[in-house]
């Protein structure tokens, strides 16, 4: 067993936030927090706050690599890599709507990293292709299609990860839904034109989440709740949420931490190619993507995922929209988690995963342990 002891800052356990503590480590596991004692060579956080690990469920890119490009266990970990610094401890990555062979590549790449051990990879997440081509956002309607057996049927095969599967509900039936969530996959909304009664339908049927909450989907209105009226009215789902200011207005974030649980609530990146990369700049699907003082678009101006990390939507949540440090974390954290089904991840407490992040008093991220180790910082 090791000892993991900080003071001179604020750890954000579940029991409460603490000035000083230490963390008893064994086989990557938080085994007890207990006290800081005199004798214990402690970090000095500096006035900053020890969080749990980020768990991201929405990663296309990083470091240079876009994982519809690198569909392999070496594009994977490079992704893993070039967010690790960031304070992301956990991600699914992200296959942008692409062919069913891609999709099945993409399904057994997650699982083919997972057995190879590499850090941080929970499973995939499958953005289409089973979306509305009227709010298909930067996506390729070309790859776009309706799912069939034969696809719930790859879907649902056992896996060790995660999958999360964004879709159009009104493109499918309920019991296809149905059939998803009984295989064990994690359906998510968007990307959709449907209207409230067909969204609530979905939920009624599984539906458990809205992938990048307001944006690709039918907005409200007050004699049309749409998707986000839907969302607003189902608090048992997960809602999305990426806070880099350009896909969500302040003003709005603002109104989904007033109107959802913080506990329902996901910070996602949509991160693209850009995220720890020099050269920021790079291809989807053939367009070239400019990134403009953080903005990924392509040459008509459409928002083509983000130049987001977790770190910096956590920073972002607190200073655009207000939030207290505590609720932006556990909506980095333990929101994903729960989303996920992941009982061992997002919290700092006894039987959760030593995945943890120091936030400096600017909240960049100056240290990431993964299992108790220091991978980063």
């Amino acid at each position: 067993m090791s000892i993991l002891s900080f003071r001179s800052g604020q750890l954000l356990t579940a029991q409460g936030a603490r000035e000083e503590g230490s963390l008893h480590i064994a086989q990557g596991c938080i085994a007890a927090v207990d006290t800081l004692r005199e004798s214990e060579d402690a970090l000095d956080l500096q006035g900053g706050w020890l969080v749990p690990g980020f768990i991201d469920v929405q990663v296309n890119g990083g470091g240079g690599v876009l994982f519809n490009d690198a569909i392999t266990v070496e594009g994977i970990r490079a992704i893993a890599d070039a967010h690790r610094p960031f304070g992301t401890t956990g991600l699914l990555p992200t296959l942008i709507s692409d062919s069913l062979t891609h999709v099945a590549a993409a399904l057994d790449a997650c699982e083919a990293a997972i057995e190879a051990g590499v850090p941080g990879i929970l499973g995939v997440h499958i953005e289409g292709p089973f979306l509305n081509e009227r709010r298909r956002g930067i996506h390729d309607q070309a790859f776009f299609r309706r799912i069939d057996e034969d696809a719930i049927a790859l879907l649902t095969r056992p896996r060790k990860g995660k999958v999360l599967l964004t879709l159009a509900p009104e493109l499918c039936a309920p019991q296809d839904i149905a059939q998803l969530v009984a295989g064990g996959v994690i359906v998510s909304a968007g990307h959709s034109d449907a209207d409230y009664e067909t969204t609530m339908a979905a939920v009624e049927a599984g539906l458990s989440g809205f992938t990048h909450l307001f944006n690709a989907m039918s907005p409200l209105h007050h004699r049309n709740p749409g998707m986000v009226g839907a969302a607003f009215d189902a608090p048992q789902t997960y809602t999305g949420l990426i806070a880099d200011g350009a896909h969500v207005h302040p003003a709005a974030l603002r109104l989904v931490l007033r109107a959802r649980d913080k506990e329902r609530v996901v910070l996602v990146t949509d991160a693209m190619p850009s995220v720890g990369a020099k050269d920021k700049n790079f291809v989807l699907q053939g367009k070239a993507i400019h990134v403009e003082n953080g903005i990924c678009l392509d040459d008509a101006g459409t928002l083509a995922g983000s130049d987001l990390d977790m770190a910096g939507a956590v920073r972002n949540l607190v200073r655009m929209a207000g939030a207290d440090l505590a609720d932006a974390s556990v909506m980095a954290s333990a929101s994903p988690a729960g989303w996920l089904g992941l009982s061992d991840r997002g919290a700092i407490a006894p039987g959760q995963r030593a995945d943890l992040v120091w936030l400096d008093a600017d909240l960049q991220p100056r240290g990431v342990w993964q299992d108790g180790q220091l991978v980063a910082g």
